[in-house]
């Protein structure tokens, strides 16, 4: 039987199965078999409560490649997102499965250009994916008419919501035809959400995934109850313990994300971090980085890891437990997806079990209680990150106090190597006694 069966049974093209078969899907997840055949029949509005990495976004994307026309020439759907990225990453996903289909698809966001953003709004767009600002900007300008949209999708509307985009949103969908579908897609549903639906959209269908689907499936969550002073040397353990680790860190405060950042990168783990003082383009960067595994660790806060779509990415590591349900929510959908596994690593100390507990039965969570991997003192292993450290610290650091120990050491009857040698002993095995507070 083919694999994609389950998406022809559905009632999806041939020409978009042959799209999905080239981006190696292999099956409707939950939200795709219960969103898709009510988009491609009747005219319902749809509202539905799907994480980030359910694949909702070809939950909408798939009924309106197979819905709209070609060459209408007007924008026949609009999708609106949190940020700029993931307007970029939902465009490119909804392009990817449009098969021979001619649909002109665009992102469209702040921090780009508008005169280029006016040329394809005058060519012919049939699907604009923007953020909220951005959007009500080119309206205003009279250069984004949305008289004839058939379709209006609200994708993480819980984030636009907490990012203070709500007044926005809504002066968008006053400006839209009233004959249009609208789909509403968000982790939770907070009650400015709710009254959203109630006010801009009609007889509309509610499609809840059940509390065990809310977690991405093939995520494995597990907790390590530490106290504040163990977590860093906790962290090193966990990365150390994966041959090719790959992971996000997630902290609280830009001091925290700072501080960790700062410390991995001493000790010779190739880190960066983001945060609301890194600016937009330094931000590109360090996640174009990121994207390409040059680097190997993420530290980020909340609010600036939002958009962040990885889809290999192996780790989430909660550095500091959540506040509520939400962010856990959200914090943990950016591993497991895509079918491959994925790992959720909570840090608490003694005081918030309760807390973990409290958000675990919340979502309706399996969590595991883990043990930290034992140190491990072979060089093979460490001799990159050593090697590096070494080269940081010589480059960055003025090591005055120590100099004349060194010249000492060194012009002793010991040979230079061998010197070295025990240094690294101790850094590796006997200073563990004291601590690696040195790498």
């Amino acid at each position: 039987m083919n694999g994609l069966e389950g998406f022809k049974n559905l009632g999806v093209s041939e020409n978009v199965i042959g799209a999905l078969r080239k981006k190696g899907f292999l099956k409707p997840t939950e939200i795709q078999e219960k969103t898709i055949p009510i988009l491609l029949s009747g005219k319902t509005d749809v509202v539905a409560q799907a994480q980030t990495g359910t694949g909702k976004t070809a939950a909408f994307g798939i009924p309106l490649v197979e819905n709209l026309k070609e060459g209408a020439g007007h924008v026949q759907a609009l999708v609106l997102v949190p940020t700029r990225e993931l307007a970029i990453q939902v465009a490119q996903e909804i392009n990817s499965l449009r098969g021979r289909k001619k649909l002109f698809i665009v992102a469209i966001y702040g921090g780009s250009s508008l005169e280029q953003q006016f040329r394809w709004l005058k060519t012919g767009v049939d699907i604009v994916v923007g953020t909220p600002g951005r959007v009500l900007d080119l309206i205003r300008r009279g250069r984004l008419d949305l008289g004839h949209v058939s379709y209006v999708v609200l994708d993480e509307a819980d984030e636009m919501l907490n990012m203070g985009f709500i007044e926005d949103v809504e002066e968008i969908l006053q400006s839209t035809n009233k004959g249009k579908r609208t789909l509403l897609f968000s982790a939770t549903m907070p009650q400015r959400i709710l009254g959203i639906a109630k006010k801009y959209m009609k007889g509309h269908e509610f499609i809840r995934i059940n509390k065990q689907g809310l977690t991405v499936s093939l995520t494995n969550q597990v907790y390590f109850v530490l106290s504040s002073s163990e977590k860093f040397e906790a962290l090193c353990k966990l990365i150390d313990s994966e041959k090719d680790f790959f992971g996000l860190v997630f902290c609280r405060t830009k001091a925290d994300v700072a501080g960790v950042a700062d410390k991995l990168v001493r000790r010779g783990y190739s880190a960066e971090a983001i945060h609301g003082d890194v600016s937009q383009y330094q931000r590109e960067r360090i996640l174009d980085r990121f994207r390409k595994k040059r680097t190997s660790v993420l530290v980020a806060t909340d609010v600036a890891a939002r958009g962040i779509d990885i889809i290999d990415l192996a780790c989430v590591v909660n550095y500091n437990l959540p506040q509520n349900p939400e962010v856990y929510l959200h914090r943990i959908g950016r591993t497991g997806r895509a079918g491959k596994s994925g790992t959720a690593i909570t840090f608490v100390t003694p005081q918030e079990i309760k807390r973990l507990y409290l958000i675990r039965d919340f979502l309706g969570a399996s969590m595991t209680r883990g043990k930290l991997p034992k140190e491990n003192g072979s060089l093979g292993l460490e001799k990159n990150r050593i090697k590096t450290y070494i080269e940081n610290s010589v480059k960055l650091y003025k090591h005055a106090e120590y100099t004349a120990l060194a010249k000492e050491l060194l012009d002793g009857e010991s040979r230079a190597e061998d010197v070295v040698a025990a240094l690294l002993r101790y850094l590796l095995e006997d200073g563990q006694k004291v601590r690696r507070s040195s790498l």
